[in-house]
Protein backbone atom coordinates (compact mmCIF):
# COMPACT_ATOMS: atom_id res chain seq x y z
CA UNK A 1 0.00 0.00 0.00
CA UNK A 2 2.31 2.19 1.13
CA UNK A 3 4.46 2.21 -2.61
CA UNK A 4 1.34 2.44 -4.39
CA UNK A 5 0.95 6.15 -2.73
CA UNK A 6 4.73 7.05 -3.11
CA UNK A 7 4.35 6.07 -6.45
CA UNK A 8 0.74 8.01 -6.71
CA UNK A 9 1.90 11.10 -5.14
CA UNK A 10 5.46 10.89 -7.02
CA UNK A 11 3.20 11.02 -10.67
CA UNK A 12 1.41 14.00 -9.03
CA UNK A 13 3.66 15.89 -7.99
CA UNK A 14 5.94 15.62 -10.95
CA UNK A 15 2.89 16.26 -13.27
CA UNK A 16 2.22 19.74 -11.35
CA UNK A 17 6.11 20.66 -11.66
CA UNK A 18 6.34 19.90 -15.42
CA UNK A 19 2.93 21.86 -16.15
CA UNK A 20 3.78 25.27 -13.76
CA UNK A 21 7.21 25.00 -12.96
CA UNK A 22 9.44 26.22 -10.21
CA UNK A 23 5.77 28.59 -8.83
CA UNK A 24 3.75 27.83 -5.91
CA UNK A 25 0.95 26.20 -8.11
CA UNK A 26 4.19 23.90 -8.99
CA UNK A 27 3.96 22.72 -5.81
CA UNK A 28 0.34 22.94 -5.91
CA UNK A 29 -0.39 25.73 -3.95
CA UNK A 30 -2.72 28.47 -4.78
CA UNK A 31 -0.27 31.31 -4.05
CA UNK A 32 3.29 32.74 -2.88
CA UNK A 33 1.37 34.62 -0.21
CA UNK A 34 -0.26 31.24 1.13
CA UNK A 35 3.26 28.78 0.73
CA UNK A 36 5.09 31.68 2.88
CA UNK A 37 2.30 31.93 5.66
CA UNK A 38 2.20 27.92 5.92
CA UNK A 39 6.38 28.04 6.30
CA UNK A 40 5.65 30.68 8.64
CA UNK A 41 3.93 27.99 10.77
CA UNK A 42 6.04 24.97 10.55
CA UNK A 43 9.52 27.34 11.27
CA UNK A 44 7.89 27.78 14.69
CA UNK A 45 9.22 24.78 15.60
CA UNK A 46 13.16 25.85 15.48
CA UNK A 47 15.07 27.78 18.39
CA UNK A 48 16.63 30.37 15.91
CA UNK A 49 18.44 31.80 18.37
CA UNK A 50 21.48 29.26 17.43
CA UNK A 51 22.47 27.32 14.39
CA UNK A 52 20.22 24.28 13.45
CA UNK A 53 20.05 21.31 10.88
CA UNK A 54 17.11 20.69 8.70
CA UNK A 55 15.24 18.17 6.87
CA UNK A 56 12.99 19.62 4.36
CA UNK A 57 10.94 16.29 3.73
CA UNK A 58 9.17 16.83 0.56
CA UNK A 59 11.09 20.00 -0.26
CA UNK A 60 9.29 20.09 -4.03
CA UNK A 61 11.82 23.06 -5.70
CA UNK A 62 13.27 24.18 -2.49
CA UNK A 63 11.45 27.48 -1.43
CA UNK A 64 11.42 26.84 1.87
CA UNK A 65 15.40 28.04 1.11
CA UNK A 66 14.08 31.38 0.37
CA UNK A 67 11.85 31.84 3.12
CA UNK A 68 14.70 30.79 5.83
CA UNK A 69 17.52 32.94 3.60
CA UNK A 70 14.40 35.65 4.11
CA UNK A 71 13.67 34.91 7.84
CA UNK A 72 18.21 35.24 8.52
CA UNK A 73 17.65 31.63 9.48
CA UNK A 74 20.77 30.42 11.12
CA UNK A 75 20.95 26.68 9.92
CA UNK A 76 23.86 25.18 9.39
CA UNK A 77 22.78 22.21 6.87
CA UNK A 78 19.57 21.92 5.24
CA UNK A 79 18.83 18.48 3.06
CA UNK A 80 15.57 18.81 0.91
CA UNK A 81 14.12 15.18 0.13
CA UNK A 82 11.45 14.54 -1.98
CA UNK A 83 10.40 11.59 -4.27
CA UNK A 84 9.73 13.59 -7.17
CA UNK A 85 13.20 13.53 -9.55
CA UNK A 86 11.60 16.40 -11.18
CA UNK A 87 11.32 18.49 -8.13
CA UNK A 88 14.97 17.48 -7.29
CA UNK A 89 16.38 18.71 -10.44
CA UNK A 90 14.29 22.04 -10.79
CA UNK A 91 15.42 22.62 -6.64
CA UNK A 92 19.43 21.92 -7.82
CA UNK A 93 19.35 24.02 -10.97
CA UNK A 94 18.17 26.97 -8.26
CA UNK A 95 19.87 26.20 -4.82
CA UNK A 96 21.73 23.51 -5.10
CA UNK A 97 25.40 24.48 -6.29
CA UNK A 98 25.08 28.11 -4.44
CA UNK A 99 25.76 26.92 -0.94
CA UNK A 100 27.26 23.50 0.24
CA UNK A 101 24.87 23.99 3.26
CA UNK A 102 22.50 22.68 0.86
CA UNK A 103 21.39 19.79 -0.21
CA UNK A 104 18.91 18.33 -2.14
CA UNK A 105 18.90 14.70 -2.82
CA UNK A 106 15.64 12.02 -4.04
CA UNK A 107 17.42 9.28 -1.40
CA UNK A 108 16.01 9.84 2.43
CA UNK A 109 19.46 10.82 4.42
CA UNK A 110 20.47 8.53 6.97
CA UNK A 111 21.81 11.70 8.95
CA UNK A 112 19.94 12.76 12.28
CA UNK A 113 18.64 16.53 12.15
CA UNK A 114 17.47 18.89 14.80
CA UNK A 115 13.95 19.58 12.88
CA UNK A 116 12.27 18.52 10.18
CA UNK A 117 9.92 20.06 8.58
CA UNK A 118 7.08 18.75 6.31
CA UNK A 119 3.92 20.88 4.00
CA UNK A 120 1.45 19.93 2.12
CA UNK A 121 2.54 15.97 1.98
CA UNK A 122 -0.64 14.75 3.48
CA UNK A 123 -2.85 16.45 1.14
CA UNK A 124 -3.25 14.61 -2.32
CA UNK A 125 -4.89 11.16 -1.85
CA UNK A 126 -6.08 10.99 -5.23
CA UNK A 127 -7.90 6.88 -5.28
CA UNK A 128 -4.20 6.22 -3.63
CA UNK A 129 -5.69 4.81 -0.33
CA UNK A 130 -8.93 4.71 1.81
CA UNK A 131 -8.95 7.00 4.71
CA UNK A 132 -7.87 4.56 7.35
CA UNK A 133 -4.59 3.32 5.08
CA UNK A 134 -3.95 7.01 4.28
CA UNK A 135 -4.19 7.83 7.88
CA UNK A 136 -1.91 4.69 8.74
CA UNK A 137 0.45 6.21 6.17
CA UNK A 138 0.41 9.68 8.05
CA UNK A 139 1.47 8.19 11.15
CA UNK A 140 4.05 6.00 9.96
CA UNK A 141 5.60 9.28 8.43
CA UNK A 142 5.75 11.18 11.65
CA UNK A 143 7.19 8.59 13.58
CA UNK A 144 9.68 8.37 10.63
CA UNK A 145 10.04 12.57 11.40
CA UNK A 146 10.31 11.44 15.06
CA UNK A 147 13.28 9.13 13.77
CA UNK A 148 14.90 11.45 12.09
CA UNK A 149 15.03 14.35 14.23
CA UNK A 150 16.51 15.82 18.12
CA UNK A 151 15.02 18.51 18.79
CA UNK A 152 11.32 18.42 17.42
CA UNK A 153 9.57 18.65 13.57
CA UNK A 154 6.02 20.28 12.41
CA UNK A 155 4.01 19.12 9.43
CA UNK A 156 0.84 20.68 8.25
CA UNK A 157 -2.51 19.00 6.84
CA UNK A 158 -5.91 19.87 5.74
CA UNK A 159 -8.46 19.91 8.15
CA UNK A 160 -11.77 18.72 8.89
CA UNK A 161 -13.48 21.60 9.74
CA UNK A 162 -13.04 22.86 6.33
CA UNK A 163 -16.55 24.27 5.05
CA UNK A 164 -18.05 21.56 3.40
CA UNK A 165 -18.75 23.28 -0.24
CA UNK A 166 -14.95 23.72 -0.96
CA UNK A 167 -13.96 20.51 0.13
CA UNK A 168 -12.64 17.95 -2.93
CA UNK A 169 -12.91 14.36 -3.15
CA UNK A 170 -9.65 13.96 -3.90
CA UNK A 171 -7.85 15.35 -0.91
CA UNK A 172 -7.52 14.19 2.73
CA UNK A 173 -8.63 16.21 5.59
CA UNK A 174 -7.52 15.02 8.66
CA UNK A 175 -8.95 15.49 12.24
CA UNK A 176 -6.29 17.86 14.29
CA UNK A 177 -7.57 16.94 17.40
CA UNK A 178 -6.92 13.04 16.95
CA UNK A 179 -3.78 14.07 14.96
CA UNK A 180 -3.01 16.59 18.25
CA UNK A 181 -3.65 13.20 20.75
CA UNK A 182 -1.83 11.41 19.06
CA UNK A 183 1.78 13.11 18.99
CA UNK A 184 1.35 14.46 22.60
CA UNK A 185 0.91 10.62 23.62
CA UNK A 186 3.72 9.15 21.35
CA UNK A 187 6.26 12.07 20.67
CA UNK A 188 6.23 14.96 23.32
CA UNK A 189 4.92 16.12 25.91
CA UNK A 190 5.30 19.45 23.91
CA UNK A 191 3.03 19.51 21.19
CA UNK A 192 1.15 22.82 19.69
CA UNK A 193 -1.96 22.64 17.19
CA UNK A 194 -2.20 26.08 15.03
CA UNK A 195 -5.37 26.18 13.49
CA UNK A 196 -5.62 30.14 13.94
CA UNK A 197 -4.16 31.31 10.38
CA UNK A 198 -6.81 31.82 7.91
CA UNK A 199 -6.33 28.42 5.72
CA UNK A 200 -8.18 24.96 5.56
CA UNK A 201 -5.65 23.28 7.53
CA UNK A 202 -3.60 23.50 10.87
CA UNK A 203 0.02 22.75 11.30
CA UNK A 204 1.34 20.51 14.47
CA UNK A 205 4.79 21.98 16.29
CA UNK A 206 6.60 18.75 18.42
CA UNK A 207 9.13 20.07 20.71
CA UNK A 208 11.25 17.14 22.07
Amino acid sequence: MKNKIIDGVREYYSQKIASHGTTSQGVDWNSKESQYLRFKQLCKVIDKKQDYSILDYGCGYGELVNFLMEEANTFSNYIGFDISDKMIAQAQVLFGKNDKRIVFSNELSNDIFDYAVASGIFNVKLDLANDNDWLEYILQTLHLFNQKTKKGFSFNALTKYSDKEYMKDYLYYADPLFIFDYCKKEFSRNVALLHDYDLYEFTILVRK
